[in-house]
């Protein structure tokens, strides 16, 4: 069994998209986020946390099992 092509070209691109999306995101929490009660807040900083480092090892776990044929 080979490695995914279509797979492995998938999660390149999402690489250096997912940085791009974590900045805008980051930019957006921080221009509404004293605008928000203070549940809210922490909810959205405890989204966007569990939400990156989630697709952060998503990406890197399908990047080495793609290439190991895991």
């Amino acid at each position: 069994v080979l490695a995914s092509l279509p797979l492995q070209m998938m999660l390149y691109f999402n690489v250096y998209y997912f940085p791009v999306w974590c900045l805008a995101e980051g930019m957006m929490l921080q221009l509404k986020y004293h605008l928000l009660p203070g549940h809210y807040q922490f909810l959205l900083v405890t989204a966007f946390l569990i939400l990156s480092l989630a697709e952060g090892s998503r990406l890197y776990l399908g990047y080495v099992g793609n290439l190991q044929e895991k």
